[in-house]
């Protein structure tokens, strides 16, 4: 397995590909984050608002990026964490997650990160920092 502090700019970490979001996945993480917005576990109620149907809680899907960097937990740590939201993630979807280094400095690496659906929508793009240890 690579190690963070072997990549070079431009490098990639292997892409994670998430099970299609499922209704009970954003019920577990409405009751995780005490965020119970109907709009993420109710259809009628996202119709009411002009929504296709449920949508994922944004957090849901920026907290699954992390999932990106679990494999390196004992090399450092996620010191800043920064996203924008490009897109809804409806149930179904299924979604990529991808991370690129954009930037090396002596023990901190900066990564591009990105999950994008099936239809390669961008749904979400941001910044990692990782902090080497």
């Amino acid at each position: 397995m690579t190690t963070l502090s072997s990549l070079n700019i431009g490098e990639t970490l292997p892409i994670v590909e998430l099970a299609p979001v499922s209704r009970i996945d954003l019920i577990k993480y409405a009751g995780a984050s005490g965020d119970y917005n109907p709009i993420h576990t109710i259809d009628d109620e996202a119709h009411k608002l002009g929504l296709p149907g449920v949508i994922a809680h944004g957090m849901w899907t920026m907290g699954n990026v992390s999932k990106l960097f679990s494999d390196y937990f004992e090399e450092g740590y996620i010191k800043e964490y920064t996203v924008r939201f490009k897109g809804m993630v409806v149930l179904n979807d299924v979604i990529t997650l991808k991370a690129e280094v954009s930037e090396k400095q002596d023990d901190i690496l900066h990564f591009k990160v990105f999950a994008v659906n099936q239809d390669q929508k961008k749904v979400l793009e941001g910044k990692i920092m990782i902090q080497l240890f």
